[in-house]
Formats: structure tokens, C-alpha cells, sequence
């Protein structure tokens, strides 16, 4: 009886050991033989911030305070982007890559995870997500997206097509200096996006106004809503989506 707890014990505790391999693609194209999941089966955004290259990124910015806008590294578990924005009301700090990487499909599978603390959870705006390029993130008419607006310390999760809006507020308020992750998960089952909140799912969006007929980008990026530096301080972002074509998979 002790003997048979103790073998339990342990199992409840032991990994899993695949000694054969698990793969996610078909065993008859050139991924199924290998031993691991197929890295190429979705397209893939991932930036942890152990390091930062400027020139990854199309850097809009506003200083119309005091100060500068200011982008670098600091200490922290896990890598950590600092953002902080001039001393003007409105001035702001945001961030695209060079090219738009995404586009939604109804069939397809597409995810953003972002993960963040800023210094006032109230008069600031941010934004993060998969958006049309665009200078003025906060005002975009096509992408799918987190969006805190200045005056609230609540998040809304929108998705738009030529500024025609599904939204859902998610239930917990931001706090300042305290770090909070969001996520979407698009299922094509149901096709609807499921939103998470710290990992917890909070609600879900139809597809409605999703924006099919145009490449995303990732977008992220903060703007004081008031005549005082606000600072943004990302953790990770993480984007991806099922590629279009993965017949030779």
C-alpha cells in the first residue's frame, strides 16, 4: 500500500518522456519526421526584451513637454523594455515593426500575448496588438487590439474593419506599477476571438468586424494624458498566426 502511494507520488511529478517524438504537421510531409513539433506550421512574433534593436521598430514620438522620449532595457526578471515619454499632455511613444507580418483568416488561427506595467494607470493611454500601419495607433480604422484609454484605468479588447468596432471590456482595472498580461486566441470552430486577463479567459468577440482584407502589424506604445512623463514597461510580446499555406507541411 505505501509502495503503490509512493509510485503514484512520483508520477505525479515526473515529465512526460516522448522517446518516439510528437509532431503537430503530417506524417507524410518533410516535418512528420521529425521528432519535435514543426516550427513552421504558424508564423511567429516573439520578442522576450533580453535584448532591444531600435531598428526593428518604426518609432513615432511626440515631445512637446519637457524631456525627451527615452527607449531602453532595464533590470528585471524575464527582460524588460522601458518606454517614457516626454512631460507634455499627449505626447506619446509608439511602436511598429517595419512591415505588416499578419493577416486574418476566418480558417486560420491567429494569437497576440502582451505583457506590461505602466507608472499611471489612469492618465495614459495605451495600445498593443496586431493593427494597420498607422501613426496614430490610438485612432486606427482596421485591427484587432488592447486599447486603455486616458481618464480609465479599464482595458478594452476591439476588434475593427474600417472603423467598424466589436469591443469587449475586460473586468480587471489596471493598477499602477503593477504588471498585467493580455491575450486573444482566435478559434475558426466557433470564430470568435477568447480573451484572457492574466491568463484567466475573459469573454469572447465574434468576428464580425474582424479586419480580413488587410495586413496587421504588431503595434505597442504609450501616450501621457496629462503634462507628465508616463512610463511603459513591457515584458514580452508574442504574436502568431497559422499560416495559409501549410500543404507541404
Amino acid at each position: 500500500m505505501v509502495l503503490a502511494m509512493v509510485i503514484n507520488y512520483r508520477r505525479l511529478f515526473m515529465s512526460t518522456h516522448f522517446t518516439s517524438g510528437v509532431t503537430n504537421v503530417s506524417s507524410t510531409g518533410s516535418g512528420g519526421l521529425l521528432k519535435q513539433p514543426s516550427r513552421v506550421l504558424y508564423h511567429e512574433y516573439f520578442e522576450d526584451f533580453n535584448i532591444y534593436n531600435a531598428g526593428d521598430f518604426t518609432i513615432t514620438t511626440t515631445e512637446d513637454g519637457s524631456g525627451s522620449a527615452a527607449e531602453a532595457l532595464i533590470d528585471g526578471d524575464g527582460g524588460l523594455l522601458q518606454i517614457t515619454n516626454a512631460a507634455g499632455d499627449n505626447d506619446h511613444d509608439f511602436f511598429q515593426l517595419k512591415k505588416e507580418g499578419f493577416k486574418y483568416e476566418a480558417g486560420k488561427q491567429i494569437a497576440f500575448h502582451f505583457r506590461f506595467k505602466v507608472n499611471d494607470a489612469t492618465q495614459s493611454d495605451i495600445v498593443a496588438g496586431l493593427q494597420l500601419t498607422d501613426t496614430t495607433p490610438l485612432d486606427v480604422t482596421d485591427g484587432i487590439f488592447f486599447l486603455k484609454a486616458d481618464g480609465a484605468a479599464t482595458i478594452d479588447f476591439v476588434v475593427e474593419k474600417d472603423s467598424s468596432q466589436s469591443t469587449l471590456t475586460l473586468p480587471n482595472s489596471l493598477a499602477d506599477d503593477t504588471f498585467m498580461s493580455v491575450a486573444f486566441v482566435y478559434n475558426p470552430k466557433d470564430q470568435k476571438f477568447r480573451v484572457y486577463q492574466d491568463n484567466v479567459e475573459a469573454g469572447s468577440v465574434v468576428n464580425t468586424n474582424a479586419p480580413d482584407d488587410e495586413e496587421l502589424n504588431v503595434s505597442f506604445g504609450i501616450q501621457n494624458g496629462a503634462a507628465a512623463a508616463k512610463v511603459l514597461t513591457v515584458d514580452y510580446i508574442h504574436a502568431l498566426k497559422e499560416r495559409s499555406d501549410n500543404s507541404e507541411l
